[in-house]
């Protein structure tokens, strides 16, 4: 695919131009900036309707945020063997070093709204050589690759197999007077990463006068480099939202709604010119109330005095004028535009702490039937994380073993990653269930009990037990002390 980086074409490549617009987009979306992606509509309002303040409800930001919650807000356990193995503490150094847990919920976040996500995974140090390698050394990283800037490259008529990942990063060189662009093209391959760069001409801007395409004028020949990687696979690992079977691109959670937030936005925000202007109401008074000029005529300015005269009655009272906003219709339509947006994104009122979420004494089991919906969602998105990290973490093996210079103690192995569903666990219902199925056994020790429900360390647990030993031995005592309370005495 070296086609898409070649003298006289343009960057991004023009058939991913719409791609990229998409990212761009929703994640404006997502952090609430929605006037920047509704802009165009003015060209549809009238002058007075420009002058409106635009109101926008975060809900692509909320729907983002749940997918992410649900997916990783609660830790994944993943697992390598046993539990002492050496496998098993490699997998957790490897989770350990790079924050992934972290870096998997940020990564989740983001393809909420993009629909795609790359993990980059690298043989490099943690401060990319700053440091000497005594004190920084060299270890398998993995990170999140700005989706903007990855181009896969599929079989020949087969556009979900993906065989390689090409980064193109355009990095501005030089100052405000001899600024020069130059695009840094790191291509992955099974076993190897080619690295080309390229010099380039800027084209367009955005509104936000960012530089968003260029043209190729001129290859760097001598900084073409080819490195290999010693594992049989690319580098690079893509884990889409969800997918359709004839794309590698994932389908983001956002694009689908934009006709509903907008209208939701305008909703809102006509509501509120309605009830700006029922704030502030101008007043008929009788004729002959006001100053007169000397013509013998009242002079008044509506738009500022919000007051006019009116022939009639003198005993009629002043009184404002009003209008029927039809606010009722108004509000009742906002309503139902929130509630097709929540069903058509999979998300039930109930995850949003609405229709007595949990507050009426409904069961753990009663809440997990209502978020159906939004659970089915979660999973369907689980089966592609689940896929992209065994393959994330596998591959960093490979890697580690490929390019440490030590002798490493465990084989590369698979993973196993355990999700959790994300909703709260209902321990009065647990307890009821393992109770039921233990034939009513103990099923955890006092020690431990103590230890969960008041957050003591291993040290205050035991100084506990002693107390309530203490007091226990003090009331059976305190028995047999009562008067009457011993054994009766005989005659």
């Amino acid at each position: 695919m070296e086609r898409l980086f070649t003298i006289g074409e343009y960057f991004p490549p023009l058939e991913h131009e719409k791609r990229i617009k998409r990212y761009r987009d929703n994640k404006k979306l997502a952090q609430g900036l929605h006037h920047d992606v509704f802009e165009r509509v003015h060209n549809r309002l009238s002058k007075t309707q420009r002058d409106l303040i635009y109101i926008s409800a975060n809900l692509p930001g909320v729907i983002a945020k749940k997918s992410a919650d649900f997916l990783f807000g609660e830790t994944p356990t993943i697992s390598a063997g046993k539990e002492s193995s050496a496998e098993q503490a490699a997998i957790e150094r490897l989770i350990e070093e790079n924050d992934l847990h972290i870096t998997n919920y940020e990564a989740a976040l983001g393809n909420s709204y993009r629909g795609d996500t790359f993990y980059k995974i690298k043989w490099a140090q943690t401060w990319r050589g700053q440091l000497p390698e005594t004190v920084d050394p060299f270890r398998p990283v993995i990170e999140v690759q700005d989706a903007s800037y990855v181009f896969p490259e599929t079989l020949p008529g087969n556009k979900k197999r993906i065989v390689a990942y090409h980064i193109a990063i355009p990095i501005p060189v030089g100052d405000e007077r001899n600024l020069e662009w130059i695009l840094r093209v790191e291509s992955h391959y099974p076993g190897k990463i080619v690295k080309r760069q390229f010099r380039m001409t800027a084209l367009n801007t955005d509104v936000d006068s960012e530089v968003v395409s260029w043209k190729i004028y001129a290859e760097v020949t001598e900084a073409r480099e080819e490195v290999e990687t010693g594992v049989p696979y690319p580098l690079v690992v893509h884990v889409p939202n969800f997918a359709f079977d004839d794309s590698w691109e994932g389908v983001d959670d956002l694009t689908e709604h934009i006709s509903l937030f907008d209208e939701i936005n305008n909703r809102l925000s006509q509501i509120a010119v309605i009830l700006d202007k029922h704030a502030d109401p101008a007043i008929a008074i009788p004729s002959g109330l006001m100053e007169v000029d000397e013509n013998g005529r009242p002079f008044f300015h509506v738009g500022s005095m919000k007051v006019f005269e009116v022939d009639g009655k003198e005993d009629a009272p002043p009184k404002y004028i009003t209008w029927d906003g039809q606010l009722e219709a108004a509000f009742k339509e906002l309503e139902r535009l929130i509630d097709l947006l929540l069903t058509a994104a999979e998300l039930p009122a109930v995850a949003l702490g609405k229709d007595n979420s949990g507050t009426s004494g409904a069961s753990g089991l009663s809440i997990k039937w209502r978020m159906n919906s939004l659970l089915a969602k979660i999973n369907r998105k689980r089966q592609y994380y689940d896929k992209g990290l065994k393959n994330v973490l596998y591959i960093a093996q490979l890697l580690e073993h490929a390019q440490s210079p030590n002798k490493l103690d465990y084989k590369p192995t698979w993973p196993k990653i355990n999700f959790k569903d994300g909703l709260p666990d209902d321990d009065m219902e647990m307890a009821n269930i393992m109770s039921v199925r233990t034939g009513g056994k103990a099923t955890i020790s006092q020690r431990t009990a103590i230890k969960i429900l008041d957050g003591l360390t291993d040290e205050q647990v035991e100084e506990e037990l002693k107390r309530i030993t203490a007091e226990e031995e003090f009331v059976d005592s305190s028995v047999f002390n009562e008067p009457g309370g011993g054994a009766n005495e005989t005659d």
